[in-house]
């Protein structure tokens, strides 16, 4: 079965965790190669201008594989050594893929997203969530740690104390309050997630890709780097766009005030 399921509905990929008869949780042999791949060639596509990550089912993702914890299978095979490689080559190596999407990302969250699926989901620069979603990061509650990037990941969501309240008491929240505490955008309406995220989708993919990409590349780096570095990146990538077709269209638009028509790139 593929791990991953691709979708195009024009410039918007729609990416499906595709285990739904383990909640579509992650870490078997393969894992990390899969998503791998289908993320880069997402990257390589010039028509793809924004992505929605979903699960398949119920679940947006239960997390790691617990029956290859118990058993000591998958990433979680061997020694102390071993399993450190398996982590790097499975786990570590979707969370690379994920947070390595050049275009924008919405997460459209249909359910559990626990553990590292709560990790995929603060992966995303977007957070729409089903009402019956719910998030939670309980490494605690069976000795373990954080170890999908999370520590990294939710403060730069919620905040350090919020999370640090998530992560030591292993409490799992429901989307009224992941909503009231910023990890989400908002909740769907019943039923209307997929709906939503995708008009939200399409919304965004309206834009050209260039300024599109290169706008969450700018997000990205703000958020470990100071004003004066910011202010480069963006002198450079706005001298780029200045000479591009994209801006000579966007400016005549506006000023005969009709709607821009961007190429397909």
């Amino acid at each position: 079965m593929t791990i991953m399921i691709i979708e195009r509905e024009g410039p918007v990929a729609i990416l499906r965790i595709n285990r739904p008869e383990a909640r579509n949780a992650l870490g078997q042999e393969g894992d990390g190669e899969a998503i791998h791949a289908a993320c880069d060639a997402l990257n390589r596509d010039p028509a793809v201008r924004c992505a929605i990550l979903t699960g398949e089912g119920k679940a947006f993702s239960a997390g790691g594989d617990l029956k290859g914890m118990r058993d000591r299978t998958g990433a979680f095979a061997g020694g102390g050594l071993d399993i450190r490689e398996g982590f790097r080559r499975t786990i570590h190596r979707i969370v690379r893929a994920i947070h390595g999407l050049e275009m924008p990302l919405i997460a459209a969250v249909n359910g559990p997203a626990i553990g590292l699926g709560c990790d995929l989901a603060t992966l995303a620069d977007v957070r729409i969530a089903a009402p019956e979603a719910s998030f939670g990061v309980p490494f605690v509650r069976i000795g373990l740690v954080p170890g999908d990037g999370g520590a990294w990941l939710l403060p730069r969501a919620i905040g350090m104390s919020r999370a640090s309240e998530l992560f030591y008491s292993g409490r799992t929240i429901d989307a009224q309050t992941a909503e009231r505490w910023g990890l989400i955008s908002r909740i769907a309406a019943p039923g209307a997630l997929m709906a939503e995220a995708g008009a939200l989708a399409l919304e965004i993919a309206q834009h050209p890709r260039e300024a599109l990409r290169l706008t969450k590349a700018m997000l990205r780096q703000a958020q470990g780097g100071d004003l004066g570095a910011a202010l480069e990146v963006s002198a450079s990538n706005q001298a780029l766009l200045c000479l591009t077709d994209e801006h000579a269209e966007g400016v005549r638009a506006l000023v005969e005030g009709r709607p821009p028509a961007f190429r397909e790139q």
